[in-house]
């Protein structure tokens, strides 16, 4: 898909904290000069604190590892906070809702009238081999029309600055839980920082999507009765879902928890069976309804996927959404934006070369070493090559993955993440990190001001993701 020849990568990725004399950026100085001010004794005392309010809150996440048993850890917080300018911001907003139209507007052209197929935007293979395109549910509207109720957009920022779309998520996109309880605990740790920077709130996060939920219910907004679908306490993300019911005030059940009488879903509760207008689950298409699905799932409600084309139930985010952030479709977002909207994409992709692409599988597998590899249907981290740290061995391993199913795979060039001071072990040090703000698309679409900021605790390691040693920072969007 990307045919211009591979640039020699910058060993200098841009520093968001520091401008190239090491001097703090403007909007930096204020904190600069506070963190001058209260010295190493004083981060420290920061840091402690915020570890004890983690713990004392039970923000954890679970890692996995050879066992099935999972690992509960605190949440890893780093104190320094990153902030983004009022100007810089209207174009990550901007951008992030012209993409979300676009791919609502692709998804229900794919199952609907596939006009993107017929007119030779998208080859139809990539759509039909594609492990997330559902044919169950072609012809199926949902509520409003729209598919991505909520999305998490991966953005990195290249050696120039540049803010770049890595990666959508629009299936169950996690991390908001964690971006709240980050503003909460800087509030706490920090509190006289919020009187002399104008910070946009995160923590209305909750509301805005009870609101957007309470939009689709087949029987209006004042009857609405949303449940957060979990698959249980064992979810790497349970936290994060306790955490958004609470918020919310809405029930959180397990599919055991619902019945389908008749396309309508209920509730069970103590005094009798209860209807379910909107649910907003947490569980992958594939277990989601066994009669249509997983016959095997135990975590889904029988019967919901016909409860949901009869009208009677939304599902939050829809079915099949998975196919419009399948990472072999990825590269063909520029062009699902002009084609459906007629506009040029305000945020460009990172450059991606398509491995059923024989001219492009040519080149990456000469240039290995300056790769990433991705497998396309993988997440947070896993099935991935990072070329300049990979072994001969691990590269030869790839290359048959690769000739054995290449649609199952992506290449980029590596980019080396925007660096960001951190507290680290009692010394300020730069660690690489990324960006996922999100989209909520209910009556329209909003932007919540900021996002989780994820962070590569490991010195040098471009790797972000929680599971596989990341942390996080709170992410200051300032006002005009």
């Amino acid at each position: 898909m990307y045919q211009a020849g591979l640039p020699e990568q910058k060993r200098n990725p841009y520093h968001e904290f520091y401008a190239d004399d090491f001097s703090p950026r403007e909007h930096y100085r204020l904190l600069w000069d506070h963190i001058r001010a209260i010295g190493n004794n004083g981060l420290e005392a920061k840091a402690h604190e915020s570890q004890l309010a983690l713990q004392a809150e039970g923000v954890t996440f679970t890692v996995y590892g050879e066992s099935e048993e999972g690992i509960e850890r605190i949440w890893p917080f780093d104190l320094i906070p990153r902030i983004i300018t009022a100007r810089e911001w209207a174009k990550i907003e901007a951008g992030l809702k012209q993409r979300v139209q676009a791919l609502n507007l692709f998804l229900a052209d794919l199952y609907g009238d596939q006009r993107i197929i017929r007119d030779g935007v998208i080859p139809p293979e990539l759509i039909y081999q594609g492990r997330d395109f559902r044919r169950e549910i072609v012809g199926i509207v949902p509520p409003r029309g729209i598919y991505t109720h909520i999305s998490g957009i991966d953005i990195i920022r290249d050696e120039q600055g540049e803010f770049l779309i890595l990666e959508d998520n629009l299936r169950t996109p996690s991390g908001v839980s964690y971006m709240i309880e980050n503003r909460v605990v800087e509030r706490r740790i920090m509190p006289e920082f919020f009187n002399k920077y104008r910070v946009r709130r995160v923590e209305h996060y909750p509301s805005l999507l009870l609101d957007a939920l309470r939009s689709l219910s087949p029987r209006g907004k004042d009857q609405a009765e949303v449940v957060v679908l979990t698959p249980g306490i064992y979810n790497s993300a349970y936290f994060e879902h306790t955490f958004l019911a609470k918020e919310m005030g809405v029930e959180l059940a397990e599919g055991r928890d619902m019945v389908t009488v008749n396309d309508i879903v209920y509730l069970k509760t103590t005094t009798g069976l209860q209807r379910v207008d909107v649910i907003y689950r947490r569980i992958d298409d594939d277990f989601l309804d066994p009669l249509v699905f997983r016959s095997d799932s135990s975590l889904g409600i029988a019967g919901v996927i016909n409860a949901w084309r009869a009208g009677n139930v939304a599902i939050v985010n829809a079915p099949g959404s998975g196919i419009a952030d399948d990472k072999a479709v990825y590269p063909y977002v520029p062009e699902i934006i002009r084609y459906y909207l007629g506009q040029q994409p305000i945020l460009n992709n990172v450059p991606t070369y398509q491995m059923t692409n024989a001219q492009d599988r040519e080149y990456v597998f000469d240039n290995m070493e300056r790769m990433v590899i991705k497998a396309v249907s993988e997440s947070g981290g896993y099935g991935m090559l990072m070329g300049p740290s990979s072994t001969p061995a691990l590269r030869r391993e790839f290359v048959d993955r690769v000739l054995e199913n290449p649609r199952n795979y992506i290449a980029q060039p590596v980019v080396y993440l925007s660096r960001h001071v951190c507290y680290m072990d009692g010394e300020l040090e730069a660690r690489h990190l990324d960006l996922r703000p999100f989209v909520i698309y209910g009556e329209g679409i909003e932007v919540v001001p900021g996002g989780l900021t994820r962070v590569a605790l490991r010195k040098g390691s471009l790797v972000v993701n929680s599971s596989q040693g990341g942390g996080s920072k709170d992410t200051w969007v300032l006002a005009e």
